[in-house]
């Protein structure tokens, strides 16, 4: 149950299944009411190989377990009358269709895999999606009372065999003192302007909208598209969204303005929640002028460092306007792992700037100020970068390791809370096993006999 596939089924859950024409299909499994296919379990299988799994990690009879344990907590998530609302599901839904979005690269694409539209798929998962989120909701439950404390911390470390401790790779972690120039009112009228003459362009004299985007738009993920957008409700900013319910097909919007800038958008199509609109996003330029003045604020900054007139943390709250950081000494959040560590995999994945540092930077080091662009919320500015700890690789101890070994021990003690909760519920349960998956040890770990 610690296998990397076992933690992929209890945390992602992230993409639909479509059956396999491979496997002759049978009953495998039935736990009450509910019964387990062989294609349920392929399926599992092909989600775990394209998340990356490796297939020497996948081991059917650790999907058929969690399978059963899913039926389980969705059975007395039933007799709890828990209750979820169709807002949750929706969004979860959403959310697989994002991340089915991106895997398929575009929504049309998506549709011709299942051959269905997508309001169709939405019908077609819906009741899965919603007794999955009733069995997390379940677990959840089951497990909310857990407390640990550093004595069980100390007695989980402990107990784990010498040879099995694990290996920490490099770990770092940085702070950031951000300025981001200032957009004047000019700045906002001249993108304005700009993009009022690509809409007159467009409506009036008959200009391709999708040749305008591409020309024109400020949209990496849409402009080569031709401005292209395939959406759900939700998924977009509420000034984009309310815009979008509000035109007809074919027809071109005014300019709005969001965070990101200033928008027209053409609506192409639109089934239920469901849209496909061609869009064009100008974003205000700095000036000259405030990009000088956002410079010399952060040299200033750098030279108050270098001669130490100036602790880090006052200059932080001083000169940095980065909402995400200034209140927390500047200390830059790992949004993968939400700690304030990094790995280098990490690192290199979402800020390749730093990453470049890092071997040339020893704690307590910062860069000069440099240029920063801010992928997320599109906008640039000036940072300097300050080491606060590198970590280098070793065995895993308490004192330096004491927040992972702690998730671990809070991990462990939920799966033996679950684990006891679970025999407690077989004893009482109609199960039948498929011959072909009795000798699996976990089975008989659960202590689950054909009944």
């Amino acid at each position: 149950m610690k296998s990397v596939l076992f933690f992929f089924l209890l945390n992602s859950s992230l993409l639909f299944s479509q059956g396999t024409d491979i496997v002759v299909d049978k009953i495998v499994a039935q736990i009450g009411d509910q019964i387990i296919l062989l294609s349920d379990i392929e399926n599992i299988k092909q989600q775990a190989i394209q998340a990356g799994t490796n297939t020497l990690e996948i081991n059917d009879c650790e999907i058929l377990m969690q399978l059963l344990i899913d039926d389980l907590l969705l059975e007395q998530a039933l007799l709890d009358s828990l209750d979820i609302s169709n807002e949750q599901v929706d969004a979860e839904m959403e959310n697989r269709l994002r991340l089915l979005d991106e895997k398929f690269k575009g929504r049309d694409k998506l549709e011709a895999f299942y051959g269905e539209t997508t309001n169709q798929i939405k019908d077609k998962f819906r009741k899965q999606i919603r007794n999955k989120i009733l069995s997390q909701e379940m677990e959840r439950k089951l497990v909310q009372g857990i407390s640990i404390t550093p004595k069980d911390v100390s007695t989980f470390f402990q107990s784990i065999p010498k040879d099995s401790i694990p290996f920490i790779n490099m770990k770092l972690s940085f702070q950031q003192i951000v300025y981001y120039p200032k957009i004047t009112k000019d700045d906002k009228k001249r993108a304005y302007d700009i993009l009022s003459g690509v809409r007159t362009a467009i409506v009036d004299n008959g200009k391709s909208f999708e040749t305008q985007a591409r020309i024109n738009s400020d949209d990496p993920g849409s402009a080569s598209k031709g401005g292209k957008v395939e959406a759900s409700a939700g998924m977009m900013v509420p000034q984009f969204e309310s815009t979008v319910f509000q035109l007809k097909v074919g027809e071109v919007s005014e300019i709005i303005e969001s965070p990101y800038g200033y928008h027209i958008i053409k609506l192409i199509a639109r089934k239920g929640q469901d849209y496909t609109c061609l869009h064009i996003l100008k974003i205000p330029e700095y000036s000259p002028e405030a990009i000088d003045d956002a410079s010399n604020r952060m040299d200033t900054c750098y030279q108050l460092l270098k001669e130490n007139k100036i602790t880090w943390n006052d200059a932080v709250l001083r000169f940095s306007n980065d909402e995400g950081t200034k209140q927390n000494h500047g200390i830059i959040t790992n949004p993968i792992t939400g700690d304030q560590t990094w790995d280098m995999e990490d690192l290199n994945q979402l800020d390749q700037q730093i990453y470049v540092l890092t071997e040339m930077m020893e704690k307590g080091d910062y860069t000069k100020p440099n240029l920063y662009i801010d992928i997320d919320e599109r906008k640039q500015g000036f940072r300097i970068v300050r080491l606060m700890e590198r970590y280098i690789p070793h065995i895993a101890n308490l004192k330096d390791d004491y927040s992972l070994i702690k998730r671990a021990t809070e991990n462990d003690k939920k799966q033996k809370t679950i684990k006891l909760w679970v025999n407690s519920k077989i004893q009482n349960t109609y199960i039948r096993i498929d011959k072909d998956y009795q000798d699996c040890q976990l089975i008989k770990e659960f202590n689950i006999n054909n009944k």
